[in-house]
């Protein structure tokens, strides 16, 4: 079964249990633990998303495995916080990559062509005495000084 948002609320909890193979009474005390938290509606009707559904189908296959349900907390745990530091990479990733791109092109060296026209050199490239009248020094931020 696929939806196009894996956490939004869809099933009672008959139907829920009734997915992930369990009895409704397992999904209360499995809520009342903190192992799996369904949305509540105004009334205090549980209702179950389908990544809901795999986390108990989960934790079934876990208790099933020989893991406690204190262990099975504990994992849930585990994966929610290497997910969330996962996620956290991702940002920093993005974060560092984009100031490697303010960098480099704030580090750019361009030269004067005898046409008059402006030319970019790359990264320790020196203008051709024959080709460039003279090089536009720009700061360079690894140098701490002007861009050679």
């Amino acid at each position: 079964m696929h939806f196009s948002d894996a956490n939004q609320p869809l099933f009672v909890i008959s139907v829920a249990a009734e997915l992930a193979e369990m009895h409704p009474q397992t999904l209360r005390q499995y809520d009342r633990m903190g192992l799996v938290t369904p949305s509540r509606l105004p009334g205090r009707a549980r209702r179950y998303s389908q990544r809901d559904v795999e986390r108990l189908q989960q934790i079934q296959r876990l208790s099933h495995e020989g893991v406690s349900l204190e262990g099975i907390k504990r994992v849930l745990q585990l994966e929610n916080q290497v997910d969330a530091l996962q996620s956290r990479v991702r940002e920093l990733t993005a974060e560092l990559q984009h100031a490697r791109d303010q960098l480099e092109e704030s580090s750019r060296i361009f030269a004067a062509g005898l046409g008059g026209d402006v030319v970019r050199l790359g990264r320790g490239q020196r203008p051709a005495a024959r080709k460039y009248s003279r090089a536009l020094m720009l700061y360079d931020p690894e140098r701490r000084g002007p861009a050679r």
